[in-house]
């Protein structure tokens, strides 16, 4: 058992790996806490508190609202919304309602929103009536399969409808909404009496409760089939982490700060599902803004704020961080990308409270490994694997064969954690699985004996962006369009801020004029997400090539290093 789960020394105390996990409906997470803690707080946004009672409602009326739209089995929702309580209603009634949510991101451009439309089949459209939200969408209808916009609004929610309402026209932060057959308000999803009819799960390891999308190398974005099992899962593993002795979490004292966008399946596990089950006041803000999030923590005594590095990085560099009180913090997790180590022991220094890294994918719910808040840690270390889960190092150069401890090779895991596959990809769903059935991650690491994980490269040409995967081949082709580029490569370079950004090296056509970067961007807006536009731009004569004339990478990555390092000495 210790050879093949050497992590299992290392766990803290009260922590098991040989948990008992019981697939089930994800909903019975707000089912079950709802019925122990009905008066507790559940969602703090804008002034106004709902109580997991009043949560449990509107999602029931929300559940009826959508089966009279002919939301049932088989049938997909888009969500497009941010961090506010539409997101968490809608989620839980979709699933109450027997369909199958799809997670949308406001940073898509808009071919990307058309594709995932038409992919995922998405007949039905949850979003609110923002100038960065509603148009994008409303532009889909006609052009796509899109059916009907479920419309909501951000003041309908809080405590002064009218003041905030007002706040925001003034502001131009809404538009004008359609009110034709198409489109259906929020509100009137919730007027009815919350009597939906159930749908009996017959298998969660089967069922699918979310598509999530996550990019590819090439070509469009995948699907990630998480089931109802896939996501109970995680949120089972997550709390056998914090549940120990003494424990990390107490069930029905905690507040967490909901700052990441649920859209994201590190925010959807672990704010929404992990809070949930931890009967933990969620207070929901719809954008991070640092100083916002200091006062929140110091007021209202946050004792949880997962996060990813740029956002503890942003906290750390405020100019008043030191005028505030941190000290309720106990549990900061972070993820998404590789945490800097300085800011890992600056966190702690601050705050108290030390900043957990772990490690997932949109393929594991994101479940994969954490860091224990008590006992063994180790720098670097993005920790070790949760329960129930079993990580090995496939050879890269081999892969009919594991590694041993201390071998550099290819993270491949196996968990009830694990999605079903790709949505309409068998092709893509065999290629990331290896001869036994385990899930090929794209990520080289290194464990070592007792059972850590060191996240060394990737096999994959990616790029992580605050925790945001960006492909490298999509914004080529992106490039390729512009009328003057000959020849295109893009790499990650360094960005103390977000961790790396993207940088465009072009070769031009004969005799097309040069462009600045503001102009590439310009170009690229209606074709890239915010989260993957280029960041720097080299224009050269020539772009260096392997022997056989295909475009090379590696001699830029070299010349970035170079720089990087002349940067640290000087």
């Amino acid at each position: 058992m210790t050879q093949v789960h050497p992590w299992i020394k290392s766990y803290p105390v009260g922590v098991r790996w040989d948990i008992e996990i019981e697939p089930g409906p994800v909903q019975k997470i707000l089912d079950d806490t709802a019925a122990k803690w009905p008066e507790r707080p559940a969602l703090d946004f804008m002034g106004k508190r709902l109580s997991y009672r009043e949560l449990h409602d509107h999602v029931g009326r929300a559940a009826k609202g959508l089966q009279a739209l002919g939301v049932g089995p088989g049938v997909h929702v888009g969500l497009y919304l941010p961090n506010t309580p539409h997101y968490y209603i809608a989620f839980f009634a979709v699933l109450k309602a027997g369909g199958t949510v799809v997670n949308y991101s406001p940073l898509d451009a808009a071919q990307v929103l058309e594709h995932k439309i038409g992919d995922s089949r998405t007949d039905v459209m949850i979003t609110l009536d923002l100038a960065a939200l509603y148009p994008q969408m409303a532009a889909m209808l006609g052009k796509t399969r899109l059916k009907r916009l479920v419309v909501g609004n951000m003041a309908e929610m809080s405590a002064q409808p009218d003041a905030v309402a007002a706040q925001m026209k003034a502001g131009k932060l809404t538009v004008e909404t359609g009110s034709d057959a198409q489109h259906v308000r929020f509100a009137a999803l919730l007027d009815n009496d919350g009597r939906y009819q159930e749908h009996a799960i017959a298998d969660p390891r089967e069922q699918i409760a979310v598509l999530q999308y996550t990019g590819g190398t090439t070509g469009q974005p995948k699907g990630a089939m998480l089931t109802h099992a896939n996501l109970s899962a995680a949120c089972q593993q997550y709390w056998a982490t914090v549940d120990s002795i003494p424990p990390v979490l107490v069930e029905g004292q905690e507040r967490v700060l909901a700052v990441l966008p649920p859209f994201h399946i590190y925010a959807l596990s672990v704010n929404m599902l992990l809070g949930i089950r931890a009967a933990a006041e969620l207070i929901l803000h719809p954008r991070f803004d640092a100083e916002a999030v200091l006062k929140e923590i110091s007021a209202k005594k946050v004792t949880s704020f997962p996060g990813v590095p740029t956002m503890f990085t942003a906290l750390l560099s405020h100019p008043d961080v030191a005028k505030y009180d941190l000290r309720s913090l106990k549990y900061c997790g972070s993820g998404g990308a590789p945490l800097p180590l300085e800011v890992a022991q600056r966190f702690e220094q601050v705050t108290g409270c030390p900043l957990s890294e772990g490690w997932g994918m949109t393929e594991t719910s994101p479940t994969g490994t954490f860091t224990p808040v008590y006992g063994k840690r180790k720098a670097n270390s993005c920790g070790i694997p949760v329960p129930q889960i079993e990580i090995r190092m496939l050879d890269i150069d081999d892969p009919s064969r594991y590694l041993a401890l201390g071998e550099r090779g290819e993270l491949c895991i196996r968990g009830p954690n694990v999605m079903k596959g790709y949505w309409n990809n068998p092709e893509a769903t065999a290629e990331a699985t290896t001869f036994d059935g385990m899930l090929r991650t794209g990520d080289v690491a290194i464990m070592d004996e007792d059972g850590f994980v060191f996240i060394v490269d990737r096999t994959k040409d990616m790029i992580l962006c605050s925790g945001f995967n960006v492909y490298p081949r999509n914004l080529e082709d992106a490039i390729y369009q512009h009328p003057a580029v000959a020849e295109v490569t893009v790499i990650g370079i360094a960005d103390e801020y977000r961790g790396q950004s993207p940088k465009a090296f072009v070769k031009l056509k004969p005799g097309a004029a040069p462009f600045s970067l503001a102009e590439l961007q310009a170009f690229l807006k209606d074709k890239l997400g915010k989260h993957e536009m280029v960041q720097a731009l080299d224009i050269r004569a020539e772009l260096p090539k392997t022997p056989i004339g295909k475009l090379s990478k590696k001699e830029l990555y070299e010349e970035e290093a170079k720089k990087a390092a002349q940067a640290a000495k000087s």
